[in-house]
């Protein structure tokens, strides 16, 4: 298959797609925002409907795209690849309008530190050789070394852009994690490594004008950590609380960083709620976030909500969130979907829209 259209409806605008890339890569080289989070055919972030055209969809999960679904035209872009000249799909409006930058397929990068913090995340600084990579804070790398049998692998970047384009990632060790293996374990400050992005849409809305909550767990505080580092440097005037929820006290990391912060922007607030049978002595919150967030906030009706973690963690918080008023057009989430092994390509690969 050669160079395919891809069409936007309802605004009518095409993107060229180059043989063998998919939908997906297509609107982000084009510089269109388009939800995604595993790029594996995994989690179902990018499902769009296929209004007219063919794609090969690839191989994907039942779970991230059922029959039913399938069925109505809905196909998963980060896996589907034109297999005719031009592919409809239902994106946007009708003043749909570029907002990411084009992702760079191969960055050289030098290992600067790696850093535990705890048990089971380790800070991971990289800086590119060349041109430094152009990102919205919220977004995402991908990350790996085949050579090495560690699969490229999606990573949040966890600090605004900075002038010597260094950035830093949070890697949790994951249980036969081949790549958070590698990067625990093998990778060694001094090191090149290539990475792929930006990647992703957690990027909120940078014109938000509302009290701001960012709830996170785990190494889902990367993108977290990212947004609050913006808004915070260009001077956001309204209320931001960042509330963390860990099992003990060694899973709570840059203390440090979260007193400074508090201490020169005075409307900061850095909370850590702890999940574990034995909290430390003093602990103010303990429990569940999506449990305990009313004992912290009454109201959320007038708040912009950001969260980030596993999908059950999220699904939680959004649960709790409009229980205490917050609105769904104010709610922006990163789901940590956990990697795939590769399955068996269905019959039905090869798809067109419904008809």
């Amino acid at each position: 298959m050669g160079e395919a259209t891809i069409r936007l409806a309802p605004s009518g605008r095409d993107v060229r797609c180059e043989p063998g890339d998919t939908v997906l890569g297509a609107l982000e080289r084009a510089g269109y925002a388009l939800p995604n989070n595993c790029r594996a055919g995994a989690c179902g972030e990018c499902k769009t409907k296929v209004i007219d055209g063919e794609v090969d969809q690839g191989i994907v999960l039942d779970m991230a795209l059922s029959a039913d679904e399938r069925a109505e035209g809905f196909r998963l872009m980060c896996m589907a690849k034109p297999v005719s000249d031009l592919v409809e799909i239902e994106f946007g409006t009708d003043d749909a309008m570029p907002k990411l930058f084009p992702p760079r397929d191969r960055v050289l990068c030098v290992v600067t530190e790696l850093l535990p913090r705890t048990p089971k995340i380790v800070e991971l600084h990289i800086r590119p050789i060349g041109e430094p990579v152009r990102y919205w804070p919220g977004q995402y790398l991908m990350v790996g070394d085949e050579r090495a049998g560690a699969p490229p692998r999606p990573y949040s970047i966890a600090n605004a852009p900075r002038a010597d384009g260094e950035i830093v990632l949070l890697v949790a060790r994951v249980a036969d994690g081949q790549t958070s293996g590698w990067i625990h374990d093998r990778l060694q400050v001094g090191d090149r490594i290539t990475v792929a992005g930006p990647y992703g849409t957690f990027i909120g809305d940078p014109g938000t004008d509302t009290p701001v909550l960012c709830l996170a767990a785990g190494s889902g505080l990367a993108p977290i950590l990212a947004l609050t580092d913006a808004a915070l440097r260009r001077g956001f005037t309204h209320p931001v609380t960042l509330l963390y929820s860990a099992r003990t006290a060694e899973d709570v990391f840059d203390e440090g960083l979260m007193a400074w912060w508090t201490a020169k922007h005075r409307r900061f607030n850095f909370r850590v709620t702890y999940t574990g049978a034995d909290p430390p002595e003093g602990a103010k919150f303990t429990g569940r976030v999506p449990d305990m967030l009313g004992e912290m906030a009454s109201d959320l009706s007038g708040h912009s909500i950001y969260i980030a973690g596993s999908p059950d963690f999220v699904d939680g918080c959004v649960a709790a969130a409009r229980s205490l008023g917050a609105t769904d057009e104010r709610i922006y989430v990163e789901r940590y979907h956990p990697q795939s092994p590769p399955v068996t390509a269905s019959a039905d690969r090869l798809t067109g829209p419904a008809r």
